[in-house]
Formats: structure tokens, C-alpha cells, sequence
């Protein structure tokens, strides 16, 4: 699979941002537009069992503009937590925040319009996941709006558990089990 990656060099470091949830009562955002697409995602392969359907399309706009914005929050200090959504989508981008910062999450449930597997394992680009301090939410969204970006409020930090409203939590030390236990497993013929 071809891969791009890239090195930068911060001119001040403490004005960066990891993924790890910081602080309980943190609001959750999802910030760029989403269909809940499914196409060539891993949720597609793994779960389903195909490998079929086109990719996500690639707006260079969008992008450029997200994460203008995001790296803005980042510059500004409103950000406390930010994770780029790919491989996985949504779901898993909440539980490896909530595993680095051992904090789980309160999470609403998928919107009416989508599919609730869309939406959380959707694969759609120029989309991240931010958190903001109550202090900091208005100002954040009011930025959002002004500059036409897409943002939406999924949720707050907070306990030992990813919940979705109206699942079954799980909790981080089973993400975690599951996360670390992969590899050595499927090296050991366990898989």
C-alpha cells in the first residue's frame, strides 16, 4: 500500500496537541461533514467480510479547510485533544484517545439520518475529532460557523468507558486488552 508521510518542525511545542483525552467534562466534537461512508473501509472488510465500493471522494478544499482550522484551535489552545479520522472512522478514533488518555467518553447516539454503523466506523474524509473546555465551546463554535465548517457535539469526556447512548459501555482496560493483545495473539496462531 503506498504511503505518504510527513516531518515538520514546530516552532513552539507547547502549541501542539496530542490525542489522548485530557480532562473529564470535555465537550466532544466531530468537525467536517458526514455521510457515513462505507466504501473500501475497514469496518466493510473486517466486519462485513468485502471488499467492494469505491473509497471516500477527496474534497482538497475541505481538507485544506479543516484542517486550517483545527491547526488554528491547536495554534490557539482551544483544542485540548484532536485525532484525524481515517482507518476505522469514528469509533475507533474515540477509543484511542480514550485509551491514551485512560478517560472514557459519553457519546450520543448516531444521528436519525445516518446508519449507526456508518457513522461511527464511516470512513469520510477531512473529518477530525477535537475536544474544548466549557470556557472555550462558544467561541469555538461560533468560529466553526463563521468560517462554513461542519461541527457537530457527539458527546463529553469522562469515567473508565466508552458509552453510546443506548449500548452497552465497554470499558478502556477492554479496548485496551483488546488492542494490545492483538498481535502477540495472532503471532501465536490465537487469531
Amino acid at each position: 500500500t503506498p504511503s505518504i508521510g510527513g516531518v515538520g518542525l514546530l516552532d513552539d511545542f507547547t502549541r501542539s496537541a496530542t490525542l489522548a483525552f485530557k480532562a473529564e467534562g470535555e465537550t466532544i466534537l466531530l468537525i467536517g461533514d458526514t455521510q457515513g461512508w462505507l466504501g473500501q473501509s475497514v469496518y466493510l472488510r473486517d466486519v462485513c467480510g468485502r471488499e467492494e465500493g469505491a473509497p471516500p471522494p477527496v474534497d482538497l478544499a475541505a481538507e485544506k479547510r479543516n484542517g486550517d482550522v483545527v491547526r488554528g484551535m491547536i495554534h490557539a489552545g482551544t483544542a485540548t485533544a484532536v485525532h484525524d479520522l481515517s482507518d476505522g472512522g469514528l469509533l475507533v478514533a474515540l477509543a484511542e484517545m480514550a485509551m491514551a488518555g485512560n478517560i472514557g467518553a459519553m457519546l450520543d447516539a448516531a444521528p436519525d439520518e445516518l446508519v449507526p454503523h456508518g457513522f461511527w466506523f464511516g470512513e469520510d474524509q477531512a473529518r477530525y475529532v477535537v475536544t474544548v473546555r466549557g470556557a472555550d465551546l462558544l467561541g469555538v463554535l461560533s468560529k466553526l460557523k463563521a468560517v462554513e465548517v461542519p461541527c457537530v457535539q457527539i458527546g463529553r469526556t469522562g469515567g473508565d468507558a466508552l458509552a453510546i447512548a443506548g449500548e452497552q459501555p465497554v470499558a478502556i482496560e477492554t479496548l485496551r486488552h483488546a488492542f494490545e493483545s492483538w498481535l502477540p495473539d495472532y503471532m501465536a496462531g490465537k487469531t
